[in-house]
């Protein structure tokens, strides 16, 4: 079977033609030119306004770049034809294979995109041979059609959280999540994590969809807790669980660090020494020699054991069923914290019952919405900023996450390339 046949099975190109298939040499490399050219007596279509419209000049044969075969780079060659069109005055026709005036086919765009979902851009750009900006044109493109063509309807329960990217300090940004048991994909970014920042999603996904949320899961940052109460007043508020864990596990890090500083001056640091990732870990998850100094370190009478025993009972509070039976138990530990006379762990109880209605809810949601898919979300929006080597741009970013985790549609082909 030809390569012409082959093409007009897999990769039909409305009102043009197949021509020859040449094998060349291009800067010490083989390349695979693909003729292309008009049917006879068809007129080509203006880029402005799509009708067919009689023929103007031909400009000089033009190469767009197709999906590599046999690892060689594949090139359909044509001449573009300019048109008189009344309304638009002269234009260069339009044509099937690639959009405006792009160098790069629509298919192996889609192609270099796919890709980009499992390899770095840097990476996919050299494993075929072609720029970064290349593909980085290509994620764009696929990212723009994908926003386009999704479906926001029926979207029950999201969940808000941020990230910090890129070099410096006070780099955030702001990601809402879809986390309905069955449907679960990025929704929206957008820079910083402020009041304002969360109400232009709002404001992207519309009053009534914003009426139909049931469940909206969050962290206890005060400019999304208004702006949630504001705009979806109607919806069960729901604290995630990891970062009122994280808040538990960074007052007990203020106890060691001040503890351990302590003992240095009295020169018994050794004791706490080594000891930061013993009491942050679950017990489950400690290397053998973490967990034999876990245990040196509980037989001890320190400020550090106590703030982890403590942490460590408030692990109960999630296996309640009941929301009023889980309340008593969190009314009788932060009772007990208030006595403890661990400064950070008294701020992470007086935090917790100033939210406590919000926190119960965790139980009203349970089983109905995947509590755990934002910080699952998280971390794989984490891993994407790692694998490009953190960006520089806000903008791609945004871009790259969108590919990665927004599940955004992809259009209908007759033939789908491996990628």
């Amino acid at each position: 079977m030809q390569v012409q046949a082959i093409l007009n099975r897999i990769e039909k190109q409305p009102g043009f033609v197949y021509g020859a298939v040449t094998l060349l040499e291009d800067a010490g490399q083989f390349v695979l030119g693909i003729d292309i050219r008009p049917r006879a007596r068809s007129r080509a279509v203006c880029s402005g306004c799509g009708r067919r419209r009689e023929g103007y000049d031909t400009l000089r044969a033009r190469r767009f770049e197709f999906v590599p075969l046999w690892g060689i780079p594949v090139f359909f060659v044509y001449a573009l034809r300019r048109v008189d069109c009344p309304t638009c005055g002269v234009k260069v026709e339009r044509v099937p294979w690639a959009q405006g005036k792009s160098r790069v086919t629509t298919t192996y765009a889609w192609f270099l995109a796919g890709w980009a979902k499992r390899l770095s851009w840097k990476e996919v750009a050299k494993v075929f041979q072609t720029s970064w900006d290349t593909v980085v044109r290509s994620v764009k493109m696929a990212v723009a059609w994908g926003l386009e063509h999704r479906n926001l309807s029926g979207i029950r329960a999201i969940g808000v959280d941020e990230i910090a990217w890129g070099p410096g300090q006070n780099k955030y940004a702001t990601l809402v999540y879809q986390i309905d048991a069955g449907a679960k994909r990025l929704l929206w970014i957008g820079r910083e994590r402020t009041e304002k920042t969360l109400r232009r999603f709002f404001a992207m996904l519309g009053k009534e969809r914003s009426q139909c949320l049931e469940f909206v899961c969050s962290d206890m940052w005060k400019p999304y807790l208004r702006v949630i109460a504001e705009l979806a007043s109607q919806a069960v508020n729901v604290l995630d669980r990891f970062h009122i864990m994280a808040h538990l596990s960074k007052a007990i890090d203020e106890v060691r660090a001040k503890e351990f500083k302590d003992l240095g001056k009295k020169g018994k640091g050794a004791v706490l020494s080594k000891s930061r990732w013993c009491l942050l870990k679950r017990p489950e998850n400690l290397t053998e020699a973490q967990d034999v100094k876990l245990k040196e370190l509980l037989a001890c009478n320190l400020r550090t054991v106590r703030a982890y025993l403590l942490k460590e009972d408030f692990q109960w509070f999630w296996q309640y069923v009941s929301p009023a039976w889980a309340g008593k138990f969190l009314d009788g530990w932060c009772k007990r914290v208030m006595r403890s006379r661990l400064a950070p762990m008294k701020k992470v109880a007086k935090m917790l019952r100033a939210h406590r209605d919000l926190l119960l809810n965790w139980f009203r949601a349970r089983g109905r919405i995947a509590l755990g898919a934002v910080e699952g979300f998280n971390n794989k929006a984490k891993l994407t900023t790692k694998r490009a080597y953190g960006f520089r741009s806000y903008d791609l970013l945004e871009l790259a996450l969108y590919h990665t985790l927004g599940d955004l549609p992809e259009p209908e082909v007759t033939h789908r390339f491996c990628g």
